[in-house]
């Protein structure tokens, strides 16, 4: 039997407008919600990444941080 799906967690958080057309995108795509897709993704976080593009993006994102803020 499968394992039940239940959104217990509300987190708060901001998101770009681009991050969150994104979001929403993909998770109409893949016929989610948004926190079904998002439960989704970190849940197989591992397997759907690229660890060293992830690395690489990250630092990208991080140096540009502080000028998108602005």
């Amino acid at each position: 039997m499968p394992k039940r799906l239940r959104l217990t967690r509300r987190p708060n958080i901001a998101m770009s407008e681009d991050g969150y057309r994104r979001l929403r995108g993909l998770a109409t795509e893949a016929g989610l919600d948004d926190g079904e897709f998002l439960s989704f993704l970190f849940e197989n976080w591992n397997s759907v990444i690229n660890e060293e593009k992830f690395v690489a993006r990250m630092r990208l994102f991080n140096t540009d941080l502080d000028a998108r803020k602005r």
